[in-house]
């Protein structure tokens, strides 16, 4: 009887283990739930918007859907990686203040939606990718997707449709995530993917040596946000991507690599002969396959976030030095 209970119990465990692994694969191994939920510590807090939306079996469900991520380079590289991705999409969904329980650093994710009342519409006419009536395209989700441009082809990577239903990136937290992913995981003419840039795939051309533009988070910086946010010197909006990105390579020990500004880099798409910035839309010249899964089709146009400073400031409302 005994020994028909403990192989029982083996059986049961057996199964449990297979199938832990099978859902978490690989990129749970370096980002466990426990850590998940320590890094984004106050995202379920009461004062969230977002509270019981990005969950951890949505990140893990997401992120298998990109093979690359997480998984790419060695152990430092890869938990690089994922502090990378989870610094950026922080500073886009924070509901921290300088006073925050356990810093500002700690409250990413407690966002869903961006700000405004009413937020922008976000249309810009395109025959590819037409406005549907009465849609918005206004920021979303942990990279606050924005523009029918993003959402149109990020729907068709992902397999929703993002012109006719852009709500569901706030309804699905899977989606969310996958949305954030298929920005990170692709690149976009003439900016490289911020995956390659943090496993270091991406070389700088002399053209990016020039614009400053020499690699590390300062560069993914400037691939999200640069238009607004880089060449222009010290200023907080980059300095909160670098906070919440420190705090996350401090929880895993690792060094956080060099450049992490953008303070001196030029836009992509600026003219190297001025300081004007130009929104440079180009097409895919080349098919890329990488790790994607699937081709980006050549006549898929993909552009900067173009996030406004309202998204910037989703600190919640309450006074500098309240408890929650």
């Amino acid at each position: 009887m005994a020994n028909s209970l403990f192989f029982g119990l083996w059986l049961l465990s057996t199964w449990l283990a297979g199938y832990i692994g099978s859902v978490h694969g690989s990129i749970g191994s370096i980002i466990p739930e426990s850590m998940f939920n320590n890094m984004l510590k106050h995202r379920n807090d009461a004062a969230c918007p977002g509270k019981g939306f990005y969950t951890y079996r949505a990140f893990i469900n997401a992120a298998n859907a990109f093979p690359a991520f997480g998984s790419t380079g060695d152990l430092t590289t890869k938990k690089r990686e994922i502090a990378a991705f989870l610094g950026q999409t922080s500073h886009e969904t924070t509901g921290g203040w300088p006073t925050a329980p356990d810093g500002p650093y700690a409250w990413g994710y407690c966002f869903i939606n961006e700000k405004g009342n009413p937020p922008p519409t976000y249309c810009q006419a395109s025959a590819q990718w037409p406005c549907a009536p009465n849609k918005k395209y206004y920021g979303r989700g942990p990279i606050q997707i924005s523009w029918n441009f993003n959402y149109g082809p990020a729907g068709r990577r992902i397999g929703f449709n993002g012109l006719a239903d852009p709500d569901i990136v706030a309804r699905d937290a899977t989606i969310a995530f996958k949305t954030a992913l298929w920005f990170w995981m692709t690149p976009q003419a003439p900016k490289p993917s911020c995956h390659d840039v943090v496993t270091g795939r991406w070389r700088p051309s002399p053209n990016d040596a020039r614009a400053g533009r020499k690699g590390g988070y300062g560069t993914i910086t400037n691939i999200i946000n640069g238009a607004i946010e880089c060449g222009k010197g010290p200023n907080d909006k980059v300095k909160d991507r670098i906070g919440f990105y420190k705090r996350y390579c401090d929880i895993y020990k690792i060094p956080y690599g060099q450049h992490l500004d953008c303070n001196q880099e030029r836009p992509f798409g600026t003219s190297l002969s001025s300081c004007k910035e130009t929104e440079e839309i180009e097409e895919f010249g080349t098919e890329v396959t990488e790790e994607l899964g699937t081709e980006v089709d050549q006549d898929v146009q993909v552009h900067d976030l173009f996030i406004e400073d309202s998204k910037d400031d989703q600190t919640l409302d309450m006074p500098m030095d309240a408890s929650i």
